[in-house]
């Protein structure tokens, strides 16, 4: 069996080192530095010839740079002669845009998808796709892992689950993910109907199910600038739901997103640590959770050519 490196971009170092410490290894010596105008220069500083890479990179904000970044890694890494290089993308930049809806609109997802290829990637890892059939975008094996069991543990555990919990989709499409959701919570499902006018704004049109006298779980996969899941909120409230969490697996949190979920009526907001959360943006109101010890078992079990899907056999 080839060696076992893991290799950290700067986009999360402190999930990267959380992976090492679960697989009880270390991460290898990579020297990432900017040139003034911006270019990224990479020097992988010891030998990974014949290894198994797997490269720690979600393409979080700034996503451009992240994503170069991750690109110009996994180039230096092939001229090295890695054996095979998987690429762990946590959040996978880009994976709103995965449909043409108006005619002359890119699909930047597909592209993106087609950037690490080309680039030298021979697997890919990731967590909660916006859309799952951007496993279909690639032509390398995909493994796309669920954080919702972690979630549901820790709404379990907590006792905020109950024959009174309600689960709600923000969006028709995140039906899917909420019908797993809930049917783990074992809680009923209902749905916000809404409209997206513009990126990044969006209007509640109405509310399919009785919320009630409910503890409401709204669950969606990430959460960018706050406006729709406290806009949900407050629909919901106004309709009689005696309280309401939120609950994501990417905690984007653009511009002012993190004073306006700490401002809202949401009683709390759990999400994990796929992406990096810089301090000023931790608001009390944040549960966080780690993903580092299910991220860390899929390596182990890609490495070891031992099954991914085992993991969410139960759950599924």
């Amino acid at each position: 069996m080839p060696p076992l490196k893991l290799i950290s971009g700067s986009a999360n170092p402190e999930l990267s080192e959380e992976i090492a410490r679960c697989l009880g290894a270390e991460l290898s010596a990579v020297v990432v530095k900017r040139y003034a105008d911006g270019e990224v220069f990479v020097k992988i500083d010891e030998s990974i010839r014949g290894a198994d890479v797997f490269v720690i990179q979600p393409t979080c904000a700034p996503v451009n740079d992240h994503l170069m970044e991750l690109l110009i890694i996994l180039d230096a890494l092939k001229r090295a002669s890695a054996i095979r290089t998987s690429v762990v993308v946590p959040y996978y930049g880009y994976c709103r845009q995965d449909k043409k809806l108006k005619p002359r609109e890119p699909v930047s997802a597909k592209l993106v998808a087609d950037l690490l290829q080309v680039a030298g990637a021979n697997r890919v890892l990731s967590m909660d796709l916006h859309a799952e059939q951007i496993q279909g975008f690639f032509d390398i094996p995909v493994d796309h892992l669920l954080a919702g069991p972690y979630m549901a543990d820790y709404f379990t555990r907590e006792g905020l689950v109950d024959r009174d919990t309600l689960v709600v989709s923000p969006d028709v499409g995140g039906v899917t993910r909420a019908r797993r959701f809930a049917e783990s919570l074992h809680a009923p499902l209902a749905i916000i109907a809404k409209r997206r006018p513009e990126p990044n704004r969006c209007e509640v049109m109405e509310i399919i199910g009785d919320v009630a006298d409910k503890r409401i779980i709204i669950i969606d996969d990430m959460i960018d600038t706050g406006g729709s899941v406290v806009s949900g909120a407050v629909a919901l409230l106004e309709r009689g739901a005696r309280e309401v969490w939120a609950c994501c697996t990417h905690p984007i949190l653009s511009l002012d997103a993190a004073e306006r979920i700490q401002n809202s009526p949401l009683q709390g907001l759990v999400c994990t640590n796929t992406v990096g959360i810089p301090p000023e943006k931790r608001i009390p109101k944040m549960h966080l959770i780690s993903v580092a010890p299910l991220l860390a078992d899929a390596i182990a079990r890609i490495h070891e050519d031992r099954s991914v899907s085992a993991l969410f056999e139960e759950y599924a």
